[in-house]
């Protein structure tokens, strides 16, 4: 299982003490880091195929201020995708209206169909990828129908589409239209937040002592300069791990 990293916060954060924390549970999680620096439709992002402790390039760029309004972070342990830089998140693109998103995922998709129609698009051969990939699909369907979505239009069909694709899949995400962070997990015990004033700081574990709290479970959330700001639909598709999944991924990382 991958780990996610995310910020969302009204002023710049100097986040170095949290992502070296992060960083440290490569480990367990050795197929790659990455590291994205959002700024409305810009998106600065570094990765390498390479455990995170053993990057010196990544040691390197910890030595000085990492800072951002909204940041991602994720370490990888490869399930789909061989371990190469194409397959190490975050992924990026623009929908048609140029507005750039960019997503991080820990988890399985197991079934549902209308990512199949993804590989031939993707760069790399993730089930992550795929999602991006999809959600921007979506997202120019909707402009080409109805114009530009504001924001709540947008979440709205962001809701839509995790609500679907949840279903015996494992989905946690965090991902951003460079306005938003968007944050949803359906695996028990799996994604954290730390709360703060015009702020909020989200991972798979906690970063030490403070006020971590799970991340409410199997519902889309919408955060904006760290203050939650829509709250989506309770699917209750919450996952567990059963046999034939756990066989599923044994043999594709066999592959690998």
């Amino acid at each position: 299982m991958c780990e996610l990293f995310g910020s969302c916060s009204e002023n710049q954060l100097v986040l170095n003490e949290y992502l070296k924390k992060f960083y440290s549970h490569s480990t367990c999680h050795p197929n790659g880091w990455g590291l994205a620096l959002l700024d409305g439709n810009e998106a600065f992002i570094e990765k390498e195929p390479l455990r995170a402790d053993k990057s010196h390039y990544l040691q390197e760029r910890l030595s000085v201020p990492v800072q951002g309004r909204i940041v991602l972070a994720h370490i990888r342990y490869a399930t789909i995708g061989n371990v190469e830089y194409r397959n190490c998140h975050p992924f990026t693109g623009k929908d048609c209206s140029g507005r750039r998103w960019t997503l991080i995922h820990n988890g399985t998709i197991f079934e549902y169909e209308p990512l199949n129609r993804m590989v031939a698009r993707q760069s790399g051969d993730t089930d992550s990828e795929r999602i991006l990939l999809y959600l921007l699909e979506q997202m120019d369907r909707e402009i080409c129908s109805r114009g530009v979505p504001g924001a709540a239009r947008r979440f709205r069909l962001l809701d839509e589409i995790v609500c679907q694709m949840a279903s015996g899949n494992k989905l946690n995400l965090i991902f951003s239209d460079g306005e938003y962070a968007y944050v949803h997990t359906n695996y028990a015990n799996s994604l954290y937040q730390l709360p703060g004033e015009g702020q909020a700081i989200f991972s798979t574990q906690p970063l030490g002592p403070g006020g971590w709290e799970l991340v409410p479970m199997t519902t889309l959330l919408a955060y904006k300069d760290g203050r939650l700001v829509f709250t989506g639909t309770n699917h209750g598709e919450a996952y567990l791990d059963n046999e034939e999944n756990m066989k599923y991924i044994y043999q594709i990382f066999a592959e690998l």
